[in-house]
């Protein structure tokens, strides 16, 4: 038996509840992790949609950090004791896994979203025999403990601090993916970021570690865009009127910047993200679109508009890498870390959409 406290979601409109659980047995592929720290991602309020999640109740939860309990039976390279980042659930052989793109799996949306597809601990049983989702983005770390895919979990050094590695698996890959896989920022270009919470930040420090000349923050937050000169932002711009932002960035690039990046998913900003750059500019979109992106006949003009989940990443390869940067001091992701008890997980959440946290870290114990 698989026993848990758990922060429960039992409709979008409710608070999480704190209760107790009994997960479902592990498939042959999976591992058993007992959470250490999980950070909360705007990713989780998602699950507070109901075009988005038709079923609840629901432990959500997604970036976390633990040590490995159990192992199944077909699982190589992950021992009991091991301590692991988790990240989300792919299938590791379709055509977009098997070219080192899992973030594009054909299964995403099944195995993430619908928690549909795994071959073990895909629930949750409460008081009463009620089922419980125990797969959103096949880990549902809003709990002490955790049935998910082997694959999913990138082994770490037992020395380092597992509340501080929690967040890499979701929101961090994102920003710092979407700059060193995608856009691919060489030393000496200019990137412009609209919105510096944590995946804005992550890209930052991403650009910087490149070696990006000129790194512009745009937010409506000021206390977020002292962080970001802290660190690194060589300026930044209160936002609003997207007319203005475009017009100042410009002008602080000489003609509009190599790369801009959008991590708000509102349309009217990825348009000034667009407006933003130069010709030949790359604008990558990584939020959640929030509505249609009307272009008109102009709004392109030789420049690129692309798509990004998960920051293109493989996660077994991005998150070691991320960690030795950090390690480095190259990568100080760690400064936008605000750690909560797993019980405030309420105030957690309430702190991240009002923007008071960066990133909130619930801490189990």
């Amino acid at each position: 038996m698989i026993s848990a406290s758990a922060a429960v979601l039992r409709a979008g409109d409710r608070p999480y509840a704190i209760e107790e659980v009994i997960l479902d047995e592990p498939g042959a592929d999976q591992i058993v992790v007992q959470v250490a720290a999980t950070g909360f991602c705007h990713s989780d309020a998602v699950a507070r949609a109901p075009k988005f999640v038709q079923v609840w109740p629901l432990i959500t939860g997604h970036e976390a950090a633990g040590v490995v309990e159990r192992v199944g039976s077909e699982v190589s390279g992950i021992e009991v004791g091991d301590h692991v980042v988790l990240t989300f659930a792919y299938c590791g052989t379709c055509s977009q896994c098997a070219d080192n793109h899992p973030a594009y799996c054909e299964t995403f949306v099944q195995r993430n979203i619908l928690g549909l597809l795994a071959t073990g601990g895909a629930r949750a049983t409460a008081a009463g025999d009620e089922s419980v989702g125990a797969r959103w983005f096949g880990q549902s770390t809003f709990a002490t403990r955790t049935v998910v895919d082997a694959r999913s979990a990138v082994v770490v050094d037992r020395d380092l601090p597992l509340d501080v590695l929690a967040p890499l698996g979701c929101g961090i890959i994102t920003g710092a993916g979407t700059v060193l896989n995608v856009l691919d920022v060489r030393p000496g270009t200019s990137v412009a970021i609209f919105g510096v919470g944590s995946v804005g930040l992550a890209a930052l420090l991403a650009a910087k570690a490149a070696g990006a000349e000129s790194i512009i923050a745009v937010d409506l937050h000021p206390a977020r865009l002292e962080l970001a000169t802290e660190l690194g932002a060589t300026a930044t711009i209160l936002g609003g009127d997207n007319d203005s932002v475009a017009e100042q960035i410009r002008k602080l690039t000489n003609q509009g910047t190599h790369y801009s990046i959008d991590t708000t998913g509102v349309p009217e900003v990825i348009l000034c993200a667009l407006g933003s750059m130069r010709a030949r500019g790359v604008c990558a979109s990584v939020g959640i679109q929030t509505g249609d992106v009307v272009l008109d006949g102009h709004a392109l003009s030789g420049k690129q508009l692309v798509s990004v989940i998960e920051g293109d990443a493989d996660p077994r390869t991005l998150i070691p890498h991320l960690i030795q940067l950090w390690r480095d001091g190259r990568f100080p992701f760690d400064r936008m870390l605000e750690r909560f008890p797993f019980t405030a997980i309420n105030e957690a959440e309430k702190a991240s959409l009002e923007g008071r946290a960066v990133k909130p870290v619930l801490v189990m114990s």
